[in-house]
């Protein structure tokens, strides 16, 4: 540990300066950009499997949280519990609290959980998204046994006075609303972007969890069929503020400062097994967040330094009333949670002409975690307040070193150790080597093995009752090897692709079960086998002066396989595919641009999921597979004054009946419409 300590220290902290291309919604279109050529293989990058998000793919999808954007766009599992409400992303076959999620280079997975609500993230605030698969993560962060999603912002780069309003008007009831002013000069980018979005969410879905009988004059039962139901108690109300200000020297420095608001307020739908009226209770879950990053960014010739610091304050309140018979609304759950964290980080990068690149980087995140029930009733009758108030410090620091010997190779080796609370990981390290197969096609190889862990949420350890402090911690090793190509002629065409082989081995994986004494608890009870293939596909093409095709498109195989020794006799979970994990996941986006004109279509494909350990195939054992299509049309109107965008968009095109999660309904075919208005203001 004082030999990682001493090499941080010797190399200065950074952040690489970003630099933005953003276009305005309201015009853009699809670029066929220049196929980088085997030599210019970004030394960051050696053999990295990493999927990008553009701008532009963010804008397509302004309405959506980054939990539809990542279902449409990337080939991994995205679990959602109902529109609206929570969703989680998991990579390999992995669970959600594998995967790292940071904002700005500040992690923002729950302390508690360990996972991230990619619901509460609308894509309208993030200008940069990217995917870290498997052992790429080490070069980011620890703990991402399945992966890291890096979710950032950028500077607006224009100049003078900005403006756009977005209308959203859909099915039912629902509106959202987008505002985004800006401020820019040769020195300073300011922006403010708004986004408020409601809905009564009731939306029809046919219920196969209940059946109803057709009855004849003599009370035969002659038919039976599923009732068409509405969403219960399913409405929402989600305001997001977002404060971005950077100052650049002109000199090699910028500061930045980004402050992220939260205000949701939603209720919980009913289950489709769930009788009586939604009348009888009210469940609901309200949330205030706070995140806040500022930057500063210094960039030389060779060198670049960087620091970060960042706050994040989170208030929880999750209700749960109901009718007990007598017409009263009786109070059954009152829990309230609050968590602040505190965010440091330095880190630095160091270049010796092309051929080596050395990196250092540490990080601090300080949890302090208030969670409380304030409604347990004792035997005594009398109410209680039970929970646990924990602090926990989080250190990562990493080294790396990248040497590209000769044009064709590459070879990249870092070295990461972490500390949760008081305990220390052993060293993580993780090793990545890529070289040019063949200059026609550009076709690069690429091969990585790493370590991993991920410690015991506070919930894991401390959630009164059920917590368990003699948790072990949860490891891993996981092997990468894949090509990549790339194809194309400027101005024509450009085709690039990559096809992944992974394997993972994770042992005292934690499962929650239940004990004898009627509460969860979890434990280490499982070593996973999760292994696979990934790949991905982006075709642009210039069909015809004006008119421009881009087609993008993902498909995974990823088994992921209990090989633990079973628990008890009876225990059937052993050989079987995780619960909630397809083996076989795809999308395909396609946009269509002529002049003004743009036509989008989406796609994606999930297999069956089991809702069990025991892969049992009854009708509450698994999910059946299903697809998605959505389809938009845009027309840009450009007026002297202004550019007016009408936007429409058809979601679940083919009405198809699905559940993401078992008796979670989701929406069949609905519609909404947008209107966008980004004034022209006059520059100097």
């Amino acid at each position: 540990m004082k030999r990682l300590i001493l090499i941080l220290l010797t190399f200065a902290p950074l952040i690489a300066i970003a630099q933005d291309d953003t276009r305005n919604w309201a015009t853009r279109g699809i670029r066929v950009g220049e196929v980088a050529v085997y030599g210019n293989r970004p030394m960051k990058e050696i053999a990295i499997t990493e999927t990008k998000l553009d701008t532009i793919a963010l804008k397509e999808n302004i309405a959506l949280s980054m939990a539809d954007v990542l279902t449409f766009n990337t080939s991994i599992f995205v679990k959602n519990y109902g529109r609206a409400t929570l969703s989680t992303v998991s990579f390999r076959g992995t669970s959600p609290s594998h995967t790292q999620v940071s904002w700005n280079g500040m992690k923002i997975n729950s302390p508690m959980l360990g996972m991230t609500d990619f619901s509460m993230i609308p894509s309208f605030f993030v200008d940069d998204a990217s995917l870290l698969h498997g052992t790429s993560s080490v070069n980011e962060t620890g703990g991402g046994l399945g992966g890291a999603v890096k979710l950032a912002t950028k500077p607006a780069d224009n100049r003078g006075f900005g403006l756009q309003y977005i209308q959203g008007v859909g099915s039912f009831k629902t509106f959202d609303e987008f505002l985004r002013l800006t401020y820019g000069n040769d020195h300073w980018q300011v922006s403010t972007r708004a986004v408020y979005s409601s809905s009564p969410n009731d939306y029809k879905y046919r219920n196969h969890d209940k059946k109803e009988n057709v009855y004849d004059e003599d009370m035969n039962i002659v038919d039976q069929y599923y009732p068409v139901e509405r969403n219960r108690s399913g409405a929402y109300k989600d305001l997001h503020i977002l404060q971005e200000v950077y100052y650049n020297t002109g000199k090699g420095d910028r500061i930045g400062l980004n402050a992220w608001y939260i205000n949701s307020n939603r209720e919980l739908a009913m289950l489709t097994v769930d009788h009586g009226d939604d009348t009888d209770f009210d469940n609901r879950q309200r949330e205030q967040t706070f995140r806040g990053v500022v930057s500063w960014d210094h960039l030389r010739d060779g060198w670049k330094i960087g620091a970060k610091a960042g706050y994040i304050y989170t208030w929880m309140a999750y209700d749960y009333k109901r009718d007990v018979g007598n017409g009263i609304m009786a109070v059954m759950t009152r829990s309230r949670s609050r968590i602040n964290t505190i965010y440091g980080q330095a880190d630095g990068e160091y270049s010796i002409g092309n051929k080596w690149l050395f990196t250092a980087n540490v990080s601090l995140h300080q949890h302090i975690v208030v969670s409380e029930d304030k409604n347990i009733v004792r035997q005594d009758g009398n109410k209680a307040i039970v929970g646990y108030r924990k602090g926990r410090p989080e250190v990562s620091a990493s080294v790396s070193a990248k040497w590209r010997p000769t044009e064709r190779i590459g070879v990249s080796l870092v070295v990461r150790e972490e500390m949760f609370g008081k305990e220390w990981t052993p060293i993580i390290p993780a090793l990545f080597v890529d070289g040019v197969v063949s200059r026609a096609g550009n076709i690069v190889a690429k091969a990585s093995i790493s370590r991993n862990y991920r410690f015991p949420t506070l919930n894991d350890l401390y959630f009164l009752p059920g917590g368990n402090p003699d948790l072990r911690s949860e490891s891993g090793w996981t092997y990468d090897a894949g090509l990549s190509f790339a194809v194309g002629r400027e101005g024509l065409y450009s085709l690039s692709g990559s096809a992944t082989w992974f394997e993972s081995y994770i042992s005292d994986w934690i499962i929650w079960l239940p004990t004898p004494k009627g509460f969860f608890s979890p434990d280490n009870i499982k070593d996973v086998h999760a292994y696979g293939i990934e790949t991905k596909a982006d075709l642009d093409i210039t069909l015809a002066k004006d008119w421009h095709l881009g087609i993008d498109g993902t498909f995974s195989w990823t088994p992921s396989v209990n090989i633990g020794e079973p628990r008890t006799p009876a225990d059937k979970s052993v050989g079987k595919q995780l619960p909630y994990v397809p083996e076989l996941s795809s999308s395909v986006t396609g946009l269509v641009t002529w002049r003004k004109w743009s036509f989008l279509y989406k796609w994606c494909y999930y297999s069956v999921r089991y809702t069990m350990s025991s892969n049992d195939i009854s009708l509450s054992g698994k999910l059946p597979p299903y697809f998605m299509s959505n389809i938009s049309l845009e027309r840009v109107i450009s007026l002297r004054w202004a550019d007016i965008s009408l936007k429409g968009t058809v979601n679940n095109l083919f009405n198809e009946e699905y559940l993401s999660v078992l008796s979670r309904p989701m929406p069949g075919i609905n519609f909404e419409v947008f209107v966008g208005i980004t004034p022209k203001f006059k520059t100097r």
